[in-house]
């Protein structure tokens, strides 16, 4: 996928992602499991000196090498600049802050790069067990160098999906035979894990951020899914509200099974 002979810079964006986010990961994990310092936003969610170091780090990292493209970061004031760039990197620092402050695996580090509402490139961290996921538009999706698809189960019946808390003992879930696994706190690795293959679907409720569905989302639709709104709405990325409706990730073959479910309990 690292192939220099991409056409578009494709190749030059995702190795400089890549190596961001890889690195990014080096840093967190100097903070973690050993106390770091942990305040509360605005919106009373976490925020660690481990996420403020990380964003520091990408924020100068990826703006120095592309001064041109435009910049969305969880942790950066949104200073709406970004709306007219063409191009722009969309970044979670430590997706998952809660997993991070708790001494759990299931955080990551989220990177794209987005042109005229989509990703094109993604790169996706999960560092205590080492696992890179790597996209770009038409190039597919990889895990450490392995291409990755999603899941090909047909029938709801038996699928594992992963989604919020909320959900969990829900009883159309529940009728559907729906398998639901343990909470999975970063969102973009909950997806991700649909495109690996490793889940059959993935649900986010409303209000999810660009931040948190850009990197994912690309390497969902390069594994053969789809990433999409009730309604089988893809996202578009980089616009004045950063927010996004209820959604599932899944196979083409269950989206709107899926869907119809979600829908009777969340929408």
């Amino acid at each position: 996928m690292l192939d220099d002979d991409d056409a578009g810079g494709g190749a030059d964006d995702l190795r400089l992602i890549a190596e961001a986010a890889q690195e990014a990961g080096r840093i967190a994990m100097g903070f973690f499991r050993r106390d770091p310092k942990v305040w509360n936003k605005e919106n009373n969610s976490p925020v660690t000196e481990a996420d403020m170091a990380l964003d520091t780090f990408l924020g100068n990292e990826l703006r120095q090498a592309r001064p041109d493209y435009g910049w969305l970061s969880e942790e950066t004031t949104d200073d709406k600049v970004r709306l007219n760039r063409e191009r722009l990197f969309i970044v979670d620092p430590i997706d998952g802050t809660r997993a991070f402050i708790h001494g759990q695996e299931d955080w990551s580090v989220s990177v794209a790069v987005v042109e005229a509402g989509r990703p094109v490139a993604a790169a996706l961290y999960v560092p205590v067990p080492g696992e890179l996921y790597l996209a770009t538009a038409g190039g597919g999706a990889e895990l450490n160098g392995s291409a990755i698809s999603v899941s090909q189960r047909s029938e709801l019946a038996g699928a594992h999906v992963a989604g919020p808390r909320s959900l969990r003992g829900q009883k159309a879930l529940m009728a559907a035979g729906l398998e639901q696994d343990v909470h999975i706190r970063s969102l973009a690795l909950r997806i991700a894990l649909v495109a690996a293959g490793r889940r059959d679907g993935a649900i986010a409720t409303r209000h999810a951020n660009d931040w948190d569905l850009a990197a994912a989302d690309l390497l969902v639709q390069e594994a053969g899914g789809q990433l999409t709104d009730l309604d089988g709405r893809k996202l578009r990325y980089n616009r004045p509200d950063v927010r996004h409706p209820v959604l599932v990730a899944t196979s083409s073959t269950l989206r709107a099974s899926l869907s119809e479910i979600v829908r009777s309990v969340l929408d």
